[in-house]
């Protein structure tokens, strides 16, 4: 497979199916998935639940076998060079799994073994402290809140200086100081070259951090592009006008307007501005009899994209 030196992750015609139940009947989870995650990128993977993320992330880590396609990362394919792509990567699973036998300390060390890491070279202590960890590093895991937990998670995964990291849905279920360390961490890995991966339910996570974004859904990627692109192109806006007077209903000036009365009782209305213009939809508030005192507006945000482009695309 060719590959571009410029590619972390090259990923061609992926296809998985799986045979369930006694009726051997096949689900194909991926279908065809094409992707290209240039070398230090912080690269967003969106989707809903069952969309086929965690496939595409356990074939990349070796842990799902194929049925068909071709993966590299960092130019080495994972089966005809399986060591080489595994040692490119570090991957931060969602699910919680530790070995209890072994403190937090002893557990990197171990891992950086593991992927052949001489002792001069390990950054044990540095990683320790990054993720919050000192007070708790010859403490063992089944002693670890939820939260501790995730963090060696993601220790763990950075033993081996990966030049691809790959989070899945680091986030999920952690307070908010580790999610703000978190981030200020791995943000100093991808400006020091660092490729990173991420795949989040947070939508306003993936628009702050990644700059560009895929969306896959039903095994396809069903878009791709630089994140304010993709923002760019959805053609929706909203005017908040917070109002002179209450008002309890909405007059008719406004029919054919997507509008409505908030909790505040503020009037919001979404419209296209390829179609309309604010001041034209400020005209009809006028020419309904309504005052304004103020006016805020809100462009879309990638929650706003992902939701569109899944409802129009989901089969």
């Amino acid at each position: 497979m060719g590959t571009s030196e410029k590619s972390a992750v090259t990923i061609r015609d992926l296809r998985k199916t799986y045979t369930e139940g006694k009726a051997k009947s096949h689900k194909e989870a991926l279908k065809g998935i094409d992707l290209e995650i240039p070398r230090g990128s912080f690269f967003g993977l969106l989707g809903p639940n069952g969309a086929g993320k965690s496939t595409l992330i356990n074939i990349m880590a070796g842990l799902v076998n194929k049925t068909s396609g071709d993966v590299s990362i960092c130019g080495h394919d994972i089966v005809t060079a399986t060591k080489q792509a595994r040692s490119s990567l570090g991957v931060v699973p969602q699910e919680l799994v530790l070995d209890v036998f072994f403190t937090v300390r002893e557990a990197l060390e171990l891992h950086a073994g593991y992927y052949g890491v001489p002792k001069a070279q390990r950054r044990t202590a540095e990683i320790i402290e990054a993720m919050g960890l000192t007070d708790k590093a010859d403490v063992p895991p089944r002693r670890l809140s939820g939260g501790m937990r995730r963090r060696l998670l993601i220790a763990k995964a950075l033993v081996h200086s990966p030049p691809v990291l790959i989070l899945d849905e680091p986030t999920a279920g952690v307070d908010v100081e580790l999610r703000t360390q978190l981030w200020d961490y791995v943000r100093q890995l991808n400006k020091q070259g660092t490729t990173v991966l991420l795949t989040t339910h947070y939508l306003e996570e993936a628009e702050q951090l990644c700059d560009t974004v895929a969306i896959i859904n039903h095994g396809q990627v069903i878009a791709k592009d630089k994140t304010r692109q993709l923002m760019k192109s959805f053609d929706s806006k909203e005017l908040v006008l917070t109002l002179k007077q209450p008002v309890t209903q909405l007059p008719h000036a406004l029919d054919g307007l997507e509008a409505k009365l908030d909790e505040d009782g503020a009037l919001v209305v979404r419209f296209a501005p390829s179609k309309v213009s604010a001041m034209d939809v400020l005209a009809k508030v006028k020419c309904g009899g309504i005052e304004v005192a103020d006016i805020t507006t809100r462009d879309a945000d990638l929650e706003d994209v992902f939701r569109s482009i899944t409802a129009m695309k989901n089969p």
